[in-house]
């Protein structure tokens, strides 16, 4: 095994801080074991996630073992690093669920990407088993209060004073610090990483495990993924872009990478994508010289939506992109028209007995009913990809009995879903 890893990772612009990069060059010319954690502040990751997610795999490939810890017990307090706030405790039973959610997800997600299996631990198994009075005498007494409120993400907070941090949220550095020299003594792991955040809490991990276990190990960090305009990846108007298919349709999480600016493109084929960094700056310079819209982000978005959806979550986002760009409506499944009701475009519901004018001003295609109608005599209106000039949805075929998909113009959509009655 070489550093030619390393220097791979560098290209990409995968790494931020190392805690000793000489010496984390020479460990990684062999086999190490390599672990990030994952708290449970929901029942599922979200794009943000994916980077270190894809970091484990990266680390699988080059011959290292890789951990995801689930935070099982430090997601019962929260990790306050540059938070503006106090975080809000949930329950215990909450925490459990999530964090049982998060391991089935990334074993799913993970397993069919992988040459060797991707371990997945969860600190509860030790930090809900250990003895308060033993942590503080084991473990706090290796803390120094001012070198823990000299940290960037501690200093801003108390610079607020009125939010401040409590000492459960203060706490959280200590327990993640102990996760590092238990993972190091249990499975001989040699390497935490992280998001850049993570920084303040990696170092203290690597100087306990050097404390307890008389161990040399090292941090890395990702870099914080912005857009080219300065702001957050991932933020976007329409809320979370979550991993689960039920939280986030395969369609909305193709479209979303779909519409990658073109200043930010390049840079996210090398963070989330296995293409080599020559094939990036292949594709960069095809798109530059070649006319016509660029390939970039759908070689983006087929990449990562099969990662985590697999071929048929793809195919599917294609299939309804296709339908409703290209026409077709009438072919997509079930669960594809499902897909759309859950995010891929505005729904509404409506009656049968409804009139299309109505339809178009209850869907906002249409401002008013004259605008409506204006609409319908200019023949800028459809319904399941067919031109109509008035009348009722009854009169007009519901995909699987259900469902109408209302256009106006090629590009503004609304599918409309017919109230059901209960009994």
């Amino acid at each position: 095994m070489t550093n030619d890893f390393f220097d791979e990772l560098q290209q990409r612009g995968l790494i931020a801080q190392t805690s000793n990069q000489a010496q984390l060059r020479e460990c990684l010319a062999v086999p190490q074991t390599v672990y990030c954690g994952f708290d449970p502040t929901a029942g599922s990751l979200h794009i943000g996630h994916l980077v270190p997610l894809l970091m484990l795999k990266r680390f699988s490939d080059a011959g290292h073992k890789a951990i995801a810890l689930i935070g099982g017990a430090t997601g019962m307090i929260g990790d306050p690093s540059f938070k503006a706030a106090e975080r809000r405790l949930n329950t215990t039973g909450q925490v459990a669920q999530w964090a049982s959610q998060l391991s089935e997800q990334i074993t799913a997600l993970m397993s069919p990407h992988l040459n060797q299996p991707l371990s997945v631990a969860n600190n509860g198994d030790w930090l809900q088993q250990l003895p308060l009075l033993d942590f503080l005498r084991d473990v706090g007494k290796h803390f120094s209060i001012n070198a823990m409120i000299r940290k960037e993400s501690v200093r801003q907070r108390l610079e607020r004073p009125e939010q401040g941090i409590s000492f459960t949220e203060f706490s959280y550095s200590l327990l993640q610090a102990y996760d590092f020299a238990m993972l190091n003594k249990t499975h001989g792991c040699t390497l935490q990483i992280g998001g850049n955040d993570q920084w303040g809490n990696i170092v203290s991990g690597i100087d306990l495990t050097r404390r307890l276990n008389g161990a040399k190990v090292d941090g890395l960090t990702l870099p914080l993924i912005t857009k080219a305009d300065g702001t957050k990846f991932g933020k976007t108007e329409s809320g979370t872009i979550w991993l689960d298919a039920s939280k986030t349709s395969p369609y909305r999480f193709y479209q979303f990478w779909l519409n990658t600016d073109d200043k930010d493109v390049y840079r996210l084929l090398a963070y989330y994508t296995f293409l080599s960094c020559d094939q990036i700056a292949q594709i960069a310079e095809q798109d530059r010289t070649a006319p016509g819209k660029p390939s970039a982000q759908g070689i983006l978005a087929g990449h990562v939506t099969r990662f985590v959806h697999g071929s048929e979550g793809l195919a599917s986002a294609q299939r309804i992109t296709h339908a409703l760009f290209s026409g077709g409506i009438t072919a997509l499944s079930l669960s594809e028209l499902q897909q759309l009701a859950l995010d891929g475009l505005p729904c509404v519901t409506v009656q049968k007995e409804m009139s299309i004018v109505d339809a178009l001003v209850t869907s906002q295609l249409a401002p008013s009913k004259s605008k409506a109608r204006a609409l319908l005599q200019a023949n800028a209106i459809r319904i399941n990809g067919e031109q109509i000039a008035d009348g009722y949805l009854l009169e007009h075929f519901a995909l699987f009995d259900r469902y109408w998909i209302l256009q106006r113009g090629n590009k503004h959509f609304c599918l409309l879903s017919l109230q059901t009655v209960t009994q």
